[in-house]
């Protein structure tokens, strides 16, 4: 294992300091505990967001908190979930008195403790929380059907929920409206992504699973969960062809339609090849008459050092297109 780092049971504790030390002006945490993060400016009568998740795949979810996005975040061990009274300290904080949406991946050990959280602050704190689960890995589960709960990995489309909500809380809009268009954002976004290395949780001190160097395995979770294929490495158009098709029909389409799209690095991935990624998305929606309302490039939800890339795209009406354009301006995210 070769990382840049001190002991490894520090590694979560050291990077929070240095996080908190490079921005003291906008990010505090609470109840003594560097893992309760929140945005230091808080607006009265605000629709709080919250959200959290292990760590291990900055910037999300630390990394949203701030000005149009999330107001805190519960931060985990690497790849674990924070717990559920972390969780609760930072509902406790973020509430200012017009309630609290929690947003966060569909991940069983988050979703016990984001609920034991909601159902504290309730009985115990007179805070209504709502949730919505984030779960569009199209490479995780099939669809699914109309009063089913979705068993799909939450990834990187997580950040257009954070985006849409965060600008419809920052609008002052009532608890279940922000909850509508978190859920209308989530409902229509989706991801598939592509794995060409491991990455090594420091605590463990090896990598996580092997894959040669001549191989890539599409639709590999964030954590380094099995993908629908493994094989040899190919041209990064015949990846993006493949990962973008699998997207376009499990959302349908027609032509006309707008999306956003979102080229992520999972780590160690150079910008020079999301730009490559981006190229052939660009053509390949073009040809099937989809147009382009905004591209967001580089690393927003990663996997430690892992090499490999993900595509998600969110569908968009001019209600959606209104949030996706507001201003947001947080540590890690900055759009004006």
């Amino acid at each position: 294992m070769k990382k840049i780092i001190n002991q490894p049971e520090d590694y979560i504790k050291e990077m929070l300091e240095g996080i908190y030390t490079a921005h003291s002006d906008k990010l505090a945490y609470v109840e003594d505990d560097m893992h309760c993060l929140v945005k230091r400016k808080r607006k009265q009568g605000k629709v709080g967001i919250a959200t959290g998740g292990g760590s291990g795949h900055l910037p999300l979810f630390l990394g949203y908190v701030g000005e149009g996005m999330a107001d805190g975040c519960s931060v985990g061990d690497v790849f674990q979930s924070p717990g559920a009274n972390q969780m609760l300290a930072v509902t406790r904080a973020v509430d200012t008195g017009a309630g609290v949406l929690y947003i966060y991946g569909n991940y069983n050990g988050d979703i016990f403790n984001f609920d034991m959280a909601a159902e504290m602050a309730d009985f115990e704190h007179d805070i209504r929380v709502e949730s919505v689960i984030a779960g569009e890995d199209v490479a995780s589960a099939a669809p699914s059907k109309p009063g089913e709960k979705s068993t799909r990995r939450g990834v990187a489309g997580i950040f257009f929920v954070y985006k849409c909500a965060g600008a419809a809380a920052e609008a002052m809009l009532p608890l279940d409206e922000v909850k509508r268009v978190a859920q209308k954002a989530a409902d229509n976004v989706r991801t598939m992504g592509v794995a060409l290395t491991p990455c090594t949780v420091p605590r463990v001190g090896r990598p996580g699973f092997h894959i040669a160097d001549d191989e890539m395995e599409i639709g590999m979770g964030i954590h380094g969960e099995t993908g629908i294929r493994r094989g040899r490495l190919e041209t990064a158009d015949k990846i993006t062809e493949e990962m973008l098709g699998k997207i376009i029909e499990d959302l349908p389409y027609v032509e006309g339609d707008e999306v956003a799209v979102l080229v992520n690095g999972l780590g160690a991935t150079p910008l020079d090849e999301q730009y490559i990624v981006v190229r052939r998305a660009d053509a390949l929606l073009k040809e099937k008459g989809l147009k382009v309302h905004r591209y967001y490039v580089g690393e927003y939800a990663t996997s430690l050092e892992m090499a490999g890339v993900s595509v998600s795209l969110l569908k968009v009406d001019e209600e959606l297109k209104k949030y996706i354009d507001a201003p947001a301006d947080t540590p890690f995210f900055i759009q004006k």
